[in-house]
C-alpha cells in the first residue's frame, strides 16, 4: 500500500509537472516571436526554469509513486539546494535594498532619487554599459514615459510639479527640477542657453527614445523601483521558503518509506 506521504509528493510533483508545460512553451514562444530585447532577455530564463521543473517533478513523481529511491534522492538533494538558494537570495535582497531612499521636494508630489544613494553592488549593475543599454531598452519598450506623456499631457508646469509620480516617471521622462528647462509638455522642454552642474540636464533629448533614459536619475529611479520589488519579493520568498520546507520535510518521509518497502522485499 503506498503511504501517505508518498502519495501527497506525487500530487504536488504533479501539479507542478502541469505548471512547467505552460512556462517551457512560452520561453519557446519568446525566442521565436520576441520582437524587443527585453523580450528576449526573458526567454532564456523561462526555458531554464521550465526545463528545471518539468525534470525536477518527474524525479519527484516518479521516486515517490514508482518507489524509485535514487531518483527520490535526487529530488531530495535537489530541494535542499532549492531552499538554500532561496533562503540567501533573500537575505541578498534585504542586503542590497537596505540602502537608498527618496528625498522629498518641497511643494512636489514626487521624489527625487539620488544614484549615490543605494548600494555599490546595484550602482555597479546600471554603470555597466551593455547592461543599461538592455535596460534602456526595455524601458522605451515598456512605454513608461509615453504612457506618462499620455496622461499629464493637459498639466501646466506647476501642476506637473505636484503629481504622484513614480521614480521612473520622475527619474526618466522629466529633467531634473535644478535644469530651470522650459516646459512644453510633460515630455518636451527647452533647454536654456547656459552650461550646468548637474551632468543629467545635459544628457536630456526631447527625442522620446532618449529623453532622461541616459541620466543618472534615471538609473536612481530603476534602482529604487527595483529595491521595492524586491522587498515584495523577499516577503514572497519566505513564504515559498515555509512550503519548500514542509515538502522537503514530506519528501523525507516518502525516502524512508521507499528504503523500508525495498529492505522488506529483501
Amino acid at each position: 500500500m503506498v503511504r501517505f506521504s508518498n502519495n501527497l509528493i506525487g500530487i504536488l510533483n504533479f501539479l507542478t509537472l502541469l505548471l512547467s508545460i505552460p512556462i517551457l512553451v512560452a520561453g519557446v514562444w519568446l525566442s521565436r516571436q520576441a520582437s524587443t530585447e527585453c523580450e528576449k532577455w526573458l526567454e532564456k530564463p523561462l526555458i531554464a526554469l521550465g526545463v528545471f521543473l518539468l525534470l525536477v517533478s518527474l524525479a519527484g513523481l516518479i521516486g515517490a509513486c514508482c518507489h524509485v529511491t535514487w531518483l527520490l534522492w535526487i529530488y531530495l538533494v535537489v530541494m535542499f539546494l532549492l531552499i538554500v538558494l532561496v533562503f540567501a537570495f533573500t537575505i541578498f535582497a534585504f542586503v542590497v535594498t537596505n540602502k537608498g531612499a527618496g528625498e522629498t521636494l518641497s511643494g512636489k508630489g514626487y521624489k527625487q532619487y539620488r544614484l549615490g544613494d543605494y548600494s555599490n553592488w546595484l550602482q555597479k549593475r546600471v554603470n555597466n554599459t551593455k547592461t543599461w543599454n538592455r535596460i534602456k531598452s526595455c524601458l522605451y519598450s515598456s512605454k513608461v514615459c509615453s504612457d506618462f506623456n499620455n496622461t499629464y499631457i493637459g498639466d501646466t508646469v506647476e501642476k506637473l510639479y505636484t503629481e504622484n509620480l513614480s521614480a521612473l516617471q520622475s527619474g526618466c521622462c522629466k529633467p531634473s527640477d535644478e535644469c530651470g528647462f522650459t516646459y512644453q509638455s510633460p515630455t518636451m522642454w527647452n533647454k536654456a542657453n547656459t552650461s550646468y552642474t548637474n551632468p543629467d540636464c545635459d544628457a536630456w533629448n526631447n527625442d522620446p527614445t532618449v529623453l532622461c533614459f541616459n541620466c543618472q536619475s534615471c538609473k536612481a529611479g530603476l534602482l529604487q523601483n527595483t529595491k521595492d520589488n524586491w522587498k515584495k519579493t523577499a516577503v514572497i520568498n519566505i513564504i515559498f521558503l515555509v512550503f519548500l520546507v514542509i515538502v522537503y520535510s514530506i519528501g523525507c518521509c516518502a525516502f524512508r518509506n521507499n528504503r523500508s518497502d525495498n529492505w522488506k522485499r529483501y
